[in-house]
């Protein structure tokens, strides 16, 4: 069961979400459906509150002076993001949660299309609907590179 709520919990975390959890998932033998589910759910929780929250915290945080070069960061590596969805709007976003490499994601995406100011429902399919085509990447790229190894260790 601690397996399980740690590839729910490590999905959460900015930067690794999915891409790591899923992965960790496959080498502790954690059968795939539960990894692509857990992995997907937890990726997601955060999705909602960073659409819809994240503006209004951070004006209140550079407002007050709390943290404002982190403020900065976030939002400077959101624009790079954005810059790239801007082209393409929702498929954009989708594409750019969906492609599983370092930098994109469901925590980038959701800050890129916030600060880009795209709509909200909009951003939320977007992202979900990249997210689980990125947890379908991962899940058959972690389960096979995991079966490889255990084909060829007999």
């Amino acid at each position: 069961m601690k397996k399980y709520l740690f590839v729910f919990l490590l999905s959460m975390v900015p930067i690794l979400e999915l891409r790591f959890s899923i992965p960790v998932a496959a080498a502790w033998d954690v059968p795939f459906g539960w990894a692509y589910a857990l992995a997907v759910i937890g990726n997601m929780l955060p999705v909602p509150f960073i659409l819809f929250l994240v503006p209004a915290i951070f004006r209140f945080m550079r407002r007050h002076n709390i943290l404002v070069r982190m403020v900065d960061w976030l939002e400077n590596k959101a624009q790079k993001g954005a810059k790239k969805i801007e082209k393409y709007t929702v498929f954009g976003l989708f594409l750019f949660v969906a492609i599983p490499l370092p930098g994109t994601g469901a925590w980038t995406g959701s800050l890129a299309a916030s600060i880009f100011g795209m709509k909200k429902s909009w951003a939320l399919i977007s992202v979900f609907l990249g997210v689980l085509a990125a947890g379908a990447i991962m899940t058959l790229a972690s389960y096979g590179v995991v079966s490889a190894f255990k084909f060829f260790a007999k």
